[in-house]
């Protein structure tokens, strides 16, 4: 298997410049308490575009393309062009952080990894982390180093039959639903030439959405003395992607529901409770241990409401709790309406008391501080992930790199096919042969 090679390392700016760019946007705090973890990491899988078999100057016309592409998507997203700016509070030892909209520009790498080909990356029953985590640049990155770092890298990187494109975001700026809005803007001009009219609304770059609630900045006391030394996630993890068709997911939710006599089970929410019941079982833990499940429940629905447009996080942190004995013994249906439970509990009363009291007393995410025995899952099947045509078709798969990745962490995305959903298991390895072998499990998957 070949290494990657880097054919070239440039910086894409906004094709215009006007008053706009020199804004600052302050980050809430949502987007601070991600200040210490690493940035999102995804990419999509294409077949080669066909031009790229002819001759040097074709593949390097759609190198251009893709750069010129990406150059007029930053005139939507040109806060994704800035940096972040630090302020520095002497009278209390504090640091505030915002977005400093000063068009510096996105980092763009052109890659080919020799040899590799498609079949290399979606054949095998483990994902290829060798080859997957190779295809997205500024790995290791924390979100708050982007005051020195693009806030956005992509890494376009051609295969013996295909191309991968790889973008590395900066989570304190972006949430899921603006990462795949971005991705689904840039292709949408990369395949109408730049030439056609946008279909997504602008984006909405204001705070106004908090006044009377938090005062911006948010300051952060003794920033500096959180900053962990790097994480080193504990080995031998290994990655699975697991692909439940519609029909599957449509029997879960049927059984939860009937379980518990209700019909507010979500598809989604049996799914996840599915996937913590087999993987608690195969993880062979004592009955008394305890075992979460830690989600991110999208906000934009429940505060205000937030529009879809905005620009930032809007998400909040929620846990389900329990002995591995009880969720064993209560199952399926218990499991999913616990987590339907702990949804519903985010209210607009709750976030608004939940972002007055982390003013009060910040709190920054790091990696390695989820429990043993724990899940958690980011990302979300509604993202549009396969409607990403640059203009050589559909994407054939989806994959992330390698940040935030520990042992019991679920990514979810749509499938390929309307109404099935995938799930990217990082867990051990013994965790992963075990749930190959446990037959309840394997029947729900494709």
């Amino acid at each position: 298997m070949g290494n990657v090679r880097f054919i070239s390392t440039t910086t894409v700016q906004p094709t215009t410049h006007n008053d706009e760019f020199t804004r600052r946007i302050e980050l809430t705090p949502w987007d601070l308490q991600l200040l210490l973890v690493d940035q999102v990491q995804k990419g999509l899988l294409f077949h080669k575009p066909f031009s790229t078999y002819e001759n040097e100057d074709l593949k390097n016309g759609l190198v251009e393309h893709l750069k010129s592409s990406l150059s007029l998507t930053l005139d939507i997203f040109y806060p994704l062009a800035g940096r972040l700016a630090i302020t520095e509070h002497e009278d209390d030892n504090s640091s505030s952080f915002s977005v400093d909209c000063n068009g510096a520009g996105a980092g763009f790498v052109h890659a080919v990894a020799d040899g590799v080909t498609v079949a290399d990356i979606l054949d095998p029953v483990l994902v290829p982390d060798d080859i997957v985590y190779s295809l997205f640049t500024m790995t290791g990155v924390l979100n708050y180093e982007s005051v020195s770092n693009p806030l956005l890298a992509v890494q376009v990187t051609e295969l013996v039959d295909g191309i991968f494109i790889g973008c590395t975001m900066n989570h304190c700026v972006v949430d899921g639903s603006i990462f795949w809005r971005f991705f689904n803007t840039w292709s949408e001009i990369s395949r109408d030439h730049g030439f056609g009219k946008i279909s997504q609304p602008p984006l909405i770059f204001g705070r106004e959405f908090f006044d009377g609630i938090i005062d911006l900045p948010v300051r952060i006391p003794f920033f500096h003395n959180q900053i962990p030394d790097k994480f080193l996630p504990p080995g031998p993890l290994q990655q699975r992607m697991f692909h439940f068709p519609k029909e599957k997911i449509a029997q879960l939710k049927a059984k939860a529901n009937a379980e518990m006599g209700t019909t507010k089970i979500s598809s989604l929410q049996a799914l996840l409770a599915h996937l913590w019941v087999c993987i608690t079982r195969n993880r062979r833990l004592s009955p008394d241990q305890e075992t979460k499940y830690l989600l991110l429940v999208g906000l934009r629905q429940r505060f205000q409401p937030l529009p879809e447009e905005y620009l930032g996080n809007a998400v909040l942190f929620g846990t389900v709790t329990s002995t591995v004995g009880d969720l064993l013994k209560q199952g399926l249906g218990w499991a999913a309406l616990e987590m339907n439970k702990m949804i519903a509990s985010k209210t607009e009363q709750e976030v608004r008391k939940h972002l007055e009291e982390w003013v009060k007393s910040p709190k920054l995410s790091k990696m390695g501080t989820l429990s043993v025995n724990s899940l958690a899952t980011g990302s979300s099947p509604r993202f549009n992930v396969f409607g990403n045509d640059f203009g050589w078709g559909r994407p054939l798969a989806v994959r992330s790199g390698a940040g935030n990745k520990f042992d019991g962490k679920l990514t979810v995305f749509p499938g390929a096919e309307d109404g099935s959903i995938d799930f990217e298991a990082c867990l051990s390895s013994q965790t992963l042969q075990a749930l190959a072998q446990d037959a309840e499990f394997m029947d729900s998957v494709a």
